[in-house]
């Protein structure tokens, strides 16, 4: 596609709000019934069909984006493409393309969240897809790193990054001049407490931060906090990281910013607080970006997730969808869906993508500079992409594992329960989920 094709960043990138939070939403489980994962398929001599199906929710309102995407790829290739409205979100389209596993009446490539490709992996509904992309001729080590990472279990990956995201610290920059603070975000979250009490002592009708509340993702964003501080709800399969000493310090330490008035849980959306002016600071999705430069009557600023005692880096969570080819298809469309993949997240088709919606350029080498000239703020999500960290397993992979742990961190920062014994539940029930609902299936892998 031309660059002089790109939608410039707009109204369009408010619209991808509502579909990255659903992409940061709890998982969906496994059945418990499932197929093992899907075994790799030999693409020697195999020719590419000449029609498939994509089945999408069309992240961001990005329907027209992917007919013209279709287009171009039809054009190149002579491969027809159908677009299917397989859900309003993530997960319908999850769960229609797990039941139309047994119809075999399943798209060819489908779009899946951070949280529901994994069920689909453990019921062998997704290939793994390095051998197809190899026969596509496709490098895949121009993807961004993490976001391609996000999507590798047991050597192999089950998906590319399509409409990916990620957390992003907004500013007041009027609030931080009244403090007499520096116009940049703080650089680790000692110094947000430090910026946070000038803010208080300045501008005392507004809270200085706002921590998201249990229907807001809380563990998604705040998986920053428990990384910088050596913690995180869990490493692999091991779930006794989310009630070590690390984690409890993290916790320990949010807790206390509530108690000690420089940080509240807000009541809904902690990006409408921050617009609204009542809130000075707070950790958003990059996705709520556009609404808040639309809606804050006063100058916005952006900057890198604040880092911890232990670590700076790998402290920002990776959240979104991407596409991954169905199982069930046959070997000439799961290659024809590998080539379309390709395509839909190449460097020029992922800018434009991106400069529609709000995502996140998938590719390394992704020209983003028409996007950067109208919202600067946005560059400051793609150069954070560089601090970013796959997200711990028992928030996404692990059935009902993110409300389980939202449930703890409302408990914690909303009625000062027990950070240790709260974490030490929090662990018990998890590891519960785990027992009931993969360990079985992991086991037979």
């Amino acid at each position: 596609m031309s660059s002089n094709a790109r939608p410039i960043l707009t109204a369009a990138l408010a619209a991808a709000t509502v579909a990255v939070l659903a992409a940061c939403g709890p998982a969906t489980g496994s059945s418990g019934s499932a197929d093992s994962a899907a075994e790799a398929v030999d693409f020697s001599g195999v020719e590419p069909a000449t029609e498939i199906t994509f089945w999408s929710n069309h992240p961001g309102g990005s329907i027209e984006l992917e007919k013209e995407l279709i287009a171009g790829f039809e054009e190149e290739t002579g491969i027809s493409v159908e677009l299917v409205t397989a859900g309003a979100n993530y997960e319908e389209v999850a769960q229609k393309f797990q039941t139309a596993q047994t119809s075999g009446d399943v798209g060819d490539l489908v779009v899946l969240s951070d949280a529901t490709w994994f069920p689909a992996y453990l019921n062998g509904s997704i290939l793994p897809l390095d051998d197809v992309l190899e026969a596509a001729d496709v490098d895949t080590s121009t993807y961004q790193d993490t976001l391609l990472g996000d999507y590798l279990y047991e050597d192999d990956h089950y998906a590319v990054p399509y409409a990916r995201s990620t957390p992003l610290f907004y500013y007041n920059k009027d609030h931080y001049a009244a403090a007499g603070l520096e116009d940049r975000a703080p650089e680790t979250w000692e110094e947000a407490k430090e910026f946070s009490a000038a803010i208080a002592t300045a501008v005392p009708a507004a809270t200085p931060f706002g921590y998201p509340a249990e229907d807001q993702y809380p563990a998604w964003t705040m998986s920053n906090l428990v990384w910088g501080f050596g913690g995180g709800w869990s490493e692999d399969w091991d779930l006794a990281t989310v009630s070590d000493e690390n984690t409890v310090a993290a916790l320990e330490f949010a807790q206390a910013s509530v108690d000690d008035g420089w940080a509240e849980v807000a009541s809904g959306d902690p990006a409408t607080a921050f617009s609204s002016g009542s809130v000075s600071q707070v950790i958003a999705s990059t996705g709520s970006l556009s609404g808040i430069l639309d809606s804050a009557t006063f100058e916005v600023g952006t900057g890198f997730l604040p880092g911890g005692p232990e670590t700076s880096d790998g402290v920002v969570p990776t959240g979104g969808a991407g596409v991954a080819v169905a199982s069930a298809s046959e070997p000439e469309r799961q290659l024809a869906a590998a080539m379309f993949a390709a395509y839909l997240t190449n460097a020029e088709n992922t800018a434009f993508f991106s400069a529609g919606t709000g995502y996140l350029p998938v590719q390394k080498d992704a020209d983003m500079s028409a996007v950067y000239a109208e919202a600067p703020q946005f560059e400051v999500a793609v150069e954070q992409l560089e601090r970013t960290r796959s997200q711990d397993f028992a928030r996404v992979f692990l059935p009902g594992g993110d409300l389980e742990i939202a449930k703890s961190l409302q408990a914690i920062l909303t009625q000062d329960a027990d950070v240790a014994g709260t974490l030490e539940t929090l662990q018990a029930s998890l590891q519960t989920n785990y027992d009931r609902d993969l360990k079985d299936d992991l086991e037979t892998e």
